[in-house]
């Protein structure tokens, strides 16, 4: 079922958002040469101790950290650990905190040290398409124009968008409805004043298609080609979307 958030419970998500905001500040400050992916599920369990809030991932489904890692080929779900973070690399961070029982998710991309010109490319189109799915998330469009505006600008730059995971509504759940895709796959939902919903373009420098490592969590690039997200939870209003983180 779809959510209209009443404007107190908008007051909390905004306060989620901004909180999260922060942490993934800390996270991105946090990467670099050297350091394991487990130490940056380190910072994020000390700023939400830090914030009093509670980390939405955590358990979520079994899973095991507060955040996702995902590096280079990875796209989504990638679990800290002991992997070392080198030169060159890029760095997805996926977050989610729980602020009054309401909550937040965002994503972020992120190069260590030096990194490629098509990594660098894939980045700031990543980061631009999510740009452009907002810019069409208002009241009276439908889902499918956030969808469209995505896939339009992730093509036109020659990237491809993965079709097998989907942003969502976000606010009460961590994912609530409707799905929100990043490619065209028909009009989707009305978008209402007061519906909160998370954005989050991912993106490959190959192919869309996907398949999951044996962990059973992280998601891959089935031609190993290198992938970005972004994320941003936004509150749908008459005019451009809030963005919350």
């Amino acid at each position: 079922m779809i959510v209209i958030k009443s404007a107190d419970e908008i007051a909390l998500m905004r306060e989620s958002g901004r909180i999260l905001a922060a942490i993934l500040e800390e996270v991105k400050r946090a990467v670099q040469p050297g350091i394991r992916t487990s130490a940056l599920d380190d910072v994020v369990v000390e700023e939400v101790r830090r914030y009093g809030v509670i980390a939405s991932f955590k358990g979520y489904s079994g899973y095991p950290a507060s955040v996702c890692v995902s590096v280079n080929n990875e796209i989504v779900h990638g679990i800290p650990g002991g992997r070392i973070l080198k030169e060159g690399d890029i760095v997805s961070v996926d977050c989610g905190v729980c602020y009054r029982g309401f909550h937040s998710d965002a994503a972020v991309t992120v190069g260590v040290g030096e990194i490629s010109a098509e990594a660098r490319t894939l980045i700031e189109v990543t980061e631009k398409s999510l740009d452009a799915g907002v810019a069409e998330a208002r009241a009276g469009n439908h889902v499918g124009d956030i969808s469209v505006a995505v896939q339009k600008y992730v093509e036109s730059h020659g990237f491809a968008v993965v079709r097998e995971y989907t942003g969502h509504g976000v606010g009460r759940e961590l994912h609530e409805e409707p799905q929100i895709p990043n490619f065209e796959c028909g009009r989707g939902a009305l978008l209402k004043k007061g519906m909160t919903i998370a954005i989050e373009p991912m993106v490959t420098a190959g192919g869309w298609r996907t398949r999951v490592a044996s962990n059973r969590w992280t998601v891959l690039t089935k031609d190993g080609s290198l992938a970005a997200h972004f994320e941003h939870s936004v509150g749908i209003t008459d005019g451009d979307a809030e963005v919350f983180a």
